[in-house]
């Protein structure tokens, strides 16, 4: 039985059907793992799993127990990348219910990147109804402490059994959940960042603009190359040398004279964690631009003091102050005002109730 109500698009709720983990967590032993949950290492006891076929559309609605997939060694997605991702939180406040965070512009990324990669358009409501079906069983996973959270992962690929590069006929829609503290060990400390020059995220053209697992795979190489020079975090160029992303977050500069910047181009992934921050500036009279940033205005730009602060930020890190900036031939200190931090704390205090919530982005899941 679904637990919604009928959207008012008209668009009826799916019927789920409700399959309980005979082997669910205890309470102590779920006390325990969120005492201090690790990203992405521990899952909650149930996920959604929803069906896609040509001919039969949404259908099999249901929570079933977390567990693994059984897969058919032809299924598309193995051997030709098609899937897509989402990743949005859930908050518990202070009267113990539970909020989650603009969950219609996640619903709608999904569709664009969907789109991009030839697979269904989950509706916006199907996408929100999902999250609070999953709450409606694992809701005691959703974590009280500080900076903390249920981490959502929506996920979408095709699993149809064929050889042949076409878009798949059977899809499948999950989410599964898995609770989180902060994304950076020791909290928003400056993080440092290294400069790829070998490797691109994206081209032009490609798949930079959705959020699917290639674009990610693309980015473990050099990420890696990060952590051998000491570095948190990667950042790409484009072709024209034109700074785009980081391996999984966006990023911000600050001019003196306030005007935030982000990079901006067909290829780099519209953030919600960004678009929300930038709205926050703009509230409190902060210019806003995107536009294109070269590796050269960066640097040069530090080095004048023409830009002020630079910071990363994503649903997972939220936003992390940058603190270095490092090449094969350079190591550019990067200078750390109080902007970042103090949006950080406006956007994350809405989050957690703490904030009068003024354009409307919480959506509770609960009740």
């Amino acid at each position: 039985m679904s637990l919604t109500s009928a959207p008012e698009s008209g668009l009826a709720p799916l019927e789920f059907a409700v399959s309980r983990n005979l082997h669910t967590k205890s309470d102590a032993e779920r006390a325990e793992l969120l005492v201090d949950p690790q990203f992405g290492t521990t899952f909650t006891d149930h996920m959604i799993d929803v069906c896609w076929s040509v001919g039969g559309g949404w259908h099999r609605p249901r929570v079933q127990p977390y567990g693994p997939l059984a897969l058919d060694p032809a299924a598309a997605v193995l051997h030709y990348g098609q899937e897509i991702f989402e990743g949005i939180k859930a908050y518990r406040h202070a009267d113990g219910s539970i909020w989650t965070f603009r969950p219609d512009a996640n619903g709608r990324r999904l569709q664009r990147s969907a789109r991009r990669l030839a697979l269904p358009e989950l509706p916006v409501e199907y996408f929100i109804q999902s999250l609070r079906e999953l709450i409606a069983v694992d809701g005691a996973w959703v974590p009280s402490g500080a900076d903390q959270s249920l981490y959502f992962r929506p996920f979408m690929f095709a699993k149809e059994a064929f050889l042949g590069v076409r878009p798949a006929n059977k899809v499948g829609y999950y989410v599964i959940a898995s609770p989180v503290g902060a994304y950076f060990k020791g909290g928003a400390k400056p993080v440092s960042i290294w400069l790829s020059e070998q490797y691109a995220r994206a081209g032009k053209g490609g798949t930079g603009a959705a959020k699917t697992g290639g674009n990610y795979a693309a980015s473990l190489l050099p990420q890696a190359e990060a952590y051998e020079q000491g570095c948190d975090q990667v950042v790409f160029l484009d072709q024209d040398r034109n700074v785009e992303e980081l391996g999984g977050m966006n990023i911000v500069f600050v001019y003196k004279d306030g005007t935030l910047v982000t990079p901006q181009s067909p290829s780099i992934l519209e953030g919600i964690t960004r678009d929300s921050i930038l709205q926050l500036a703009v509230d409190r009279g902060h210019k806003v631009e995107g536009r294109s940033v070269s590796i050269d205005e960066w640097r040069e730009g530090v080095a004048s003091g023409d830009i002020v602060e630079v910071f990363a930020c994503g649903t997972a890190a939220v936003v992390a102050p940058i603190g270095v900036l490092k090449g094969t031939d350079f190591i550019d200190e990067q200078p750390l005002g109080e902007l970042a931090l103090s949006l950080r704390e406006e956007l994350t205090d809405i989050q957690y109730g703490r904030r009068e919530d003024t354009h409307g982005w919480l959506v509770r899941l609960d009740g």
